[in-house]
């Protein structure tokens, strides 16, 4: 009897052990930011030099290099995107610096925007999305999947700056409400802060066909996250894209160093707010990557490196390890289950043909 007493001790003292060893789960909401066709080069080694000419777009380099260039890599990258590097460098994760055996990749082979979303949102390429185009995505995305269940339902929005994304995501069906600034579901309410944002955008003269300024997007997603407190929101900035098809490297800069500040300022918004600080995970990427050299301009199929691309998350969850190296390779293709397990969410067993969790970026001891 005295012998089994113990061992009952023994067990319980090891399930009390097991516990203290394994945190509990904290992150309650998720911030995905998209930074559309921002290449990974950039992202890990700065301002290219060979690029800041007047042949794409730069009219006065010495104002350029003033801004961006440094002498070291480590210092071009801080100077471009200080709060990747200067809090997410040190606190969260980043990945996909190809120098430093670290890759992410899109596997749908399309290399461009809308099969580079619904892989990040479904976590599988789909052969039949082959158009950026206004077509009804019919798949059903990670963030519709936890729109239906209780805990999420009318708690996931998204501010997205291009005409296609409401497609993307399939608002017709999902209910999702997401703002792109053309057709939307997303009013805003009247005499909010939110629906002078959205009227100050309507009357900014439109410079591309299906987009406008990140600026907007990252306002209304700051002051709705400040009044309403949504569990998933999605914020899509887009300028790096269209600066970079323009083949103006200078303000395809400026558009890269403006989205780490609109992260940095939202993140200083999560942390300011008691339902969101310490219980909020970023992640950040891109939809496709972009070709070297003179082709930093183009995407697609026929671009060599385009389908390379980059991943950083900070939150309570992730632990700090900083920039990943000599590591196994990661696909957009992960995000989807990796975003819910952070959400406690088990997407991957429901969507079996989604790409797995990336288990490190989970809390240790998460199951795989």
């Amino acid at each position: 009897m005295f012998k089994r007493i113990v061992l009952i001790a023994a067990a319980l003292s090891c399930v009390r052990l097991l516990a203290i060893a394994a945190p509990a789960h904290q992150t309650e909401n998720v911030v995905l930011i998209t930074l559309d066709g921002l290449r990974w080069q950039e992202v890990f080694m700065g301002m290219e030099e060979q690029l800041a000419t007047r042949e794409y777009g730069v009219w006065d380099t010495n104002r350029l290099r003033s801004w961006f260039w440094r002498e070291t890599t480590e210092e071009r990258r801080q100077a471009l995107m200080p709060f990747l590097w200067k809090t997410i460098g040190k606190r969260g994760q980043l990945y996909g610096n190809g120098n430093k055996g670290s890759v992410s990749i899109v596997t749908n082979g399309k290399n461009f925007t809308y099969p580079g979303f619904n892989e990040i949102f479904t976590g599988s390429p789909d052969d039949r999305i082959d158009k950026n185009e206004k077509r009804y995505n019919s798949n059903v995305s990670v963030l519709e999947w936890l729109h239906r269940k209780p805990a999420f339902a009318g708690r996931v929005v998204g501010f997205a700056n291009w005409a296609v994304h409401p497609y993307v995501l399939n608002t017709q069906r999902s209910g999702i409400p997401v703002w792109s600034g053309f057709d939307t579901n997303f009013p805003g309410e009247p005499g909010s802060r939110l629906e002078l944002i959205q009227q100050l955008q309507k009357d900014t003269i439109q410079i591309w066909y299906e987009m406008t300024f990140d600026s907007f997007y990252f306002h209304a997603a700051n002051e709705y996250m400040r009044d309403k407190q949504p569990r998933l929101v999605w914020l899509a900035l887009s300028e790096t894209d269209e600066w970079g098809h323009g083949g103006n490297y200078e303000h395809y800069l400026q558009a890269a160093n403006n989205s780490d500040r609109y992260i940095g300022k939202l993140w200083d918004t999560v942390q300011s707010i008691a339902a969101y600080k310490d219980k909020t995970t970023f992640i950040i990427t891109c939809d496709h990557g972009r070709g070297s050299g003179a082709e930093w301009k183009h995407h697609g199929a026929g671009v060599a490196g385009a389908e390379k691309t980059w991943l950083a998350v900070i939150g309570p969850d992730t632990r700090p390890l900083g920039e990943r190296t000599n590591i196994a390779q990661v696909t957009h293709s992960q995000i989807a289950a990796t975003l819910a397990a952070l959400l406690g969410e088990d997407y991957h067993s429901a969507v079996p043909k989604s790409g797995p969790p990336i288990q490190d970026l989970l809390p240790v001891g998460t199951a795989k």
